[in-house]
């Protein structure tokens, strides 16, 4: 009688709703690791475990910051580091996270990617959660995304990215390009550097007939970033030149992905990259030039430089650490994954931008994280000018920088810091909220053995990509825990991540680039004595 009673309609239906719970908080609670490696993933299984801890000790690590390093504990409490000191004590509600003989750096951040990104007929298969997710796994915390204008709109432009970023599971910010030029487009950019926290634009000088601009709208786009603090960056190639490159090399016969690099050699960035310093220096504005590739590009940032005028040269880690010879490959499907603009170019070049990297020429590394599969790269099989442009970086870049610049001894453990991470924050002007380990700064932080080994794959990268550029490279240094607002997203050689769970940082204008820009203005309006008056002449 007991047993039917147990068994009755009520409590067996207590008994399966109890059962249900408890099998529904574990599928939560035990997120599989970034659900299959984001192939083929339900994403609405993916989630961060609910007992996470909300407060985190890092503890006998050595603290590295761009300016300097020690050994010291870190706290954190609500996504915020609240103490960087040795020896701190806390209660038993915090985890623990033992960094002894590792780093504990700022998270990186990534300056220059394209997420969901529509491009040459196409859209690149990593959108804000595959691209995220990757990065988190690499030890990136940040990266900033180019919004592209609608029809030339900058609104409906932001509003589309605004609507692609609702699965994010990390922080971002946003560039903006410029595609077109009007009265409406200069007053949005003041919409987007006054509400919607773009403190830079991009303009292509590249891509003709896409997103190419002349030099009457660059002059006019520099104008205007220099009037509203915001930075102006270019991508620095001839278009009207490479543009008859791949008519030159079509006519050759040559079609295949080695025409791609010799339709756009290097002294077209070269021309492009001085072209742009030149106008920008005949506004007075600063200069952020994007994805350096070549000897060429950057012997023009260090002349300018050397001169005391106001320009960034952003190196991408393909351009450092890959040569051009993959574009010769016997294999299309091989050859044409390695095809991005400006292209890879000849071995020495990636020497040069290392060289010029740890001389202080070139300030920061980017990606140019731009994910098109081999089906998308096989639209160009006979004509290479049809081939989506880009490669993946944004998971390989933190330990492909350590490996070559910092085992190679060309940089230090601080200059490491300040290339992947600190200036990225400065010259978009949100350090030391990033980019940092400081009392105040966001719990963006990554623990990173430097006699760990890393070997990259396609087989275990996160991105959504089914191949990789860098695949088979070996190296030392590896990051092997990721926190991101204060949450353990990437331990054990695990993902745990959940779509919605990053945010929209927004970047003010005036970065430390604009400092005393008003004195050289002024100094240029003495110097140029003039008018001069001058007596009218009798009729």
């Amino acid at each position: 009688m007991r047993l039917m009673n147990c068994c009755s309609t009520p409590y067996l239906l207590r008994f399966l709703l109890i059962v249900f719970f408890i099998i529904a908080s574990a599928s939560i609670s035990e997120p599989n690791q970034f659900c299959d490696a984001g192939i083929g993933y339900d994403e609405s299984m993916c989630g961060i475990p609910s007992s996470a801890s909300s407060k985190l000790l890092i503890k006998g690590g050595t603290v590295v910051n761009a300016q300097h390093q020690e050994i010291a504990d870190v706290y954190v409490e609500d996504g915020i580091i609240v103490a960087v000191k040795p020896n701190i004590r806390v209660g038993d509600d915090v985890t623990v996270l033992d960094a002894t003989g590792k780093f504990v750096m700022p998270g990186g951040i990534d300056p220059h990617t394209h997420l969901d990104f529509e491009f040459m007929g196409t859209e690149t298969v990593d959108d804000f959660f595959s691209g995220q997710a990757a990065a988190l796994a690499g030890g990136t915390t940040m990266h900033i995304d180019f919004v592209i204008p609608v029809d030339g709109s900058l609104t409906a432009g932001f509003e589309a990215y605004e609507k692609k970023t609702k699965k994010s599971c990390m922080d971002y910010g946003f560039h903006m390009a410029i595609t077109k030029w009007d009265e409406t487009v200069s007053k949005e950019m003041e919409l987007m550097v006054k509400e919607k926290g773009i403190n830079s634009f991009k303009f292509f000088m590249a891509y003709k007939g896409a997103l190419m601009i002349n030099d009457d709208l660059l002059l006019e786009g520099f104008k205007k970033c220099k009037s509203l603090g915001a930075l102006a960056m270019v991508h620095a190639e001839n278009g009207d030149a490479v543009y008859e490159g791949q008519k030159r090399m079509i006519e050759l016969g040559i079609t295949g992905p080695e025409g791609h690099a010799l339709s756009r050699p290097a002294v077209l960035e070269g021309e492009a990259t001085a072209r742009a310093i030149r106008l920008a220096s005949f506004v007075n504005n600063p200069l952020y030039v994007v994805h350096v590739m070549s000897i060429d590009a950057m012997e023009e940032i260090a002349k300018a430089r050397k001169e005391g005028q106001r320009v960034i040269g952003e190196p991408v880690v393909s351009g450092l650490v890959l040569d051009e010879s993959w574009l010769w490959h016997p294999d299309f499907k091989t050859a044409a994954r390695y095809v991005m603009s400006p292209p890879i170019r000849k071995r020495g070049h990636d020497k040069a931008l290392q060289g010029a990297l740890s001389t202080g020429v070139l300030q920061l590394v980017g990606t140019d994280h731009c994910a098109f599969n081999s089906t998308q790269k096989a639209f160009g099989i006979d004509d290479f000018r049809k081939i989506p442009n880009g490669v993946n970086g944004i998971e390989e870049r933190m330990h492909l920088v350590w490996n070559t610049m910092v085992e190679s001894g060309q940089v230090s453990v601080t200059d490491y810091v300040r290339l992947t991470s600190t200036e990225c924050a400065r010259i978009f002007n949100v350090y030391p909220r990033k980019g940092a380990i400081l009392a105040g700064s966001d719990a963006d932080i990554i623990i990173f053995n430097p006699n760990a080994s890393f070997e990259i794959t396609a087989k275990s990268h996160h991105s959504r990509l089914d191949a990789n550029v860098f695949e088979g490279k070996k190296g030392k240094g590896k990051v092997e825990v990721t926190i991101a607002g204060g949450r353990i997203v990437w331990q054990n050689n695990e993902l745990k991540v959940a779509p919605g769970t990053g945010r929209y940082i927004k970047m003010p204008p005036f970065s430390y680039l604009y400092d005393g820009i008003e004195k050289i203005d002024a100094a240029y309006l003495s110097s140029l004595q003039a008018p001069v008056n001058r007596a009218k002449s009798a009729s």
